[in-house]
C-alpha cells in the first residue's frame, strides 16, 4: 500500500539523517558515544512512529485518504480550512424545491435569492461531488442529475440516472451510491460517469441517508419507510447485514457517526428522537428522545455537538458529544418544519430547509437565534452550504472528511 511505503521511506531517511559519520568532528569519545546512542534512539523511536502510522492507514479502504486525525473524523472539517479546490467559489446555499422543479441560491452574506435554476422533476437534494468540483442536484421523479458549476452557479447539461433520490460517494472516490429508493436499489456508479458499475436489491423499503465508517469499509443506511438498517461492505458493494428497529412504524431519516466513530446516530420521525448503536458490532440500537419528527443530523465546525432537527416540532436539539447528553432546544419562533441543511463554513450558522413553510432557516449556532427566515420555493429539501471545509465529499447535502 503507498501509505506504507511512503511511511517507511520516512522513518528510513530520518534514521539516516540522524546516524553520526565517521568524520564527526571534536569532543571526547564516550561524548560521541552517548551522542550516538541518544541519535540511534530517536531514530528507532521515528520509525516506530512511522510502522504504527502505515500500519492503521493499512486498515482503511484502500485509496481513501487517510483521516487527518484518528480520533476524530470531522477534524478537516474546522473552520473556513478550506481546500485549495474550492477557495475560489462563491459562497452560496442551494436550496432544491421538490415542487417547484428549481433551485434557489441564496447569498448567505446577506440573506438575500440571488437566483433560481430551473432543473428536473422533484429535485431532492444537491449533493457535493467527492473531488468538491460539481454539485449534483438529485432530480428523482425526473430521473436526472444537473450538474452545477460552483465557481459560476451555473447548470451544466444533465445526466441520466434512474431514481435519485439521494447520493452518496465511496471515500476512496471511485464510486457514487444513488439511494434508489423506489427502485428499492444501491446503485454504485462511475463517480465520474455515472455509468452503473453495480446494483443490488436494498432488502427493504425507502432507502434514504447513510455515513460511512472511520476507515471507510462499511457504510449503514437507512430504510424510512420500513424502519429497516442495512450494513454494506464499500468494497465489495454488498449487504453484509440487516436489523429492524426496535419502534412500530419507525422511520429513520440521517444517519451520522460521532467525531470518535464510536457511536452512529439515525434520527427517527415517528420515534421522536435519534437511535445510538455501535456500526462495527451492528449493535440493537437505543433511542435518544429529542422531539417530534426528528429528522436531519449535522456537526459543529469543533467536534462537540451534534445539531438535530425535529421538524415536526420546529425546534432544533443540541447534543454534547463528550456526555451522550441533550444540552440545548431551540425553538424557530411562529413554528417551522426544519428539515434538511447545512453549517455555514465558520461554523456560525445553521442552515436548514422549512420543509412545509417554502422558506430557509439560518440559526445562530451560538444560541440558537433565527437569524432570517427566507423564502425560496415550494417544498424546500436538501439544501447545500458550499463551499465547506473538508477535503472530499462523501455526498448528501455535505457531509465531508
Amino acid at each position: 500500500m503507498r501509505t506504507h511505503r511512503l511511511a517507511t521511506a520516512a522513518a528510513l531517511s530520518v534514521a539516516t539523517l540522524l546516524v553520526p559519520t565517521a568524520c564527526s568532528s571534536g569532543g571526547p569519545a564516550d561524548t560521541n558515544a552517548v551522542g550516538a546512542r541518544q541519535q540511534a534512539a530517536a531514530a528507532r523511536s521515528a520509525a516506530a512512529a512511522a510502522a504504527a502510522q502505515a500500519k492503521s492507514g493499512d486498515a482503511d479502504l484502500p485509496g481513501m485518504p487517510p483521516l487527518v486525525d484518528p480520533k476524530d473524523v470531522y477534524a478537516a472539517d474546522r473552520p473556513n480550512q478550506m481546500s485549495p479546490v474550492v477557495k475560489g467559489f462563491p459562497s452560496r446555499v442551494y436550496v432544491p424545491n421538490t415542487l417547484s422543479n428549481t433551485v434557489t441560491v441564496i447569498d448567505p452574506a446577506t440573506y438575500k435569492v440571488i437566483d433560481t435554476i430551473p432543473v428536473g422533476n422533484e429535485p431532492q437534494h444537491v449533493v457535493p461531488s467527492w473531488d468538491l468540483k460539481t454539485l449534483w442536484v438529485n432530480n428523482d421523479l425526473g430521473n436526472t442529475l444537473t450538474p452545477i458549476d460552483p465557481a459560476t452557479g451555473k447548470a451544466g447539461r444533465t445526466v441520466d440516472v434512474h431514481d435519485p433520490y439521494n447520493l452518496y460517494f465511496t471515500p476512496d472516490g471511485k464510486y457514487a451510491v444513488v439511494m434508489a429508493s423506489a427502485d428499492h436499489q444501491l446503485v454504485f456508479r462511475d463517480a465520474h460517469t455515472m455509468k452503473t458499475v453495480k446494483a443490488i436489491p436494498s432488502q427493504c423499503d425507502g432507502v434514504n441517508h447513510a455515513d460511512f465508517s472511520p476507515d471507510g469499509r462499511y457504510f449503514i443506511v437507512s430504510c424510512e419507510f420500513s424502519g429497516d438498517l442495512l450494513k454494506v461492505d464499500t468494497a465489495k458493494m454488498e449487504i453484509v447485514d440487516k436489523q429492524k428497529i426496535p419502534f412500530t412504524g419507525s422511520m429513520p431519516q440521517d444517519v451520522k457517526i460521532s467525531p470518535d466513530g464510536k457511536v452512529w446516530y439515525v434520527a427517527d420521525m415517528i420515534a421522536n428522537g435519534v437511535w445510538e448503536l455501535n456500526g462495527d458490532t451492528f449493535s440493537k440500537p437505543t433511542l435518544l428522545p429529542t422531539g417530534a419528527g426528528a429528522h436531519g443530523l449535522y456537526v459543529s465546525r469543533d467536534s462537540r455537538y451534534l445539531y438535530i432537527s425535529n421538524r415536526g416540532e420546529g425546534s432544533i436539539s443540541v447534543l454534547d458529544f463528550a456526555t451522550g447528553k441533550l444540552i440545548h432546544k431551540w425553538f424557530i419562533p411562529g413554528g417551522g418544519s426544519p428539515d434538511m441543511g447545512g453549517v455555514s463554513a465558520d461554523g456560525k450558522v445553521l442552515w436548514l430547509s422549512g420543509r412545509y413553510n417554502s422558506v430557509v432557516y439560518a440559526m445562530s449556532t451560538a444560541d440558537g437565534r433565527l437569524l432570517a427566515r427566507i423564502p425560496v420555493g415550494e417544498g424546500p429539501h436538501g439544501l447545500c452550504v458550499y463551499p465547506q471545509p473538508g477535503r472530499y465529499s462523501l455526498g448528501h447535502t455535505g457531509v465531508f472528511r
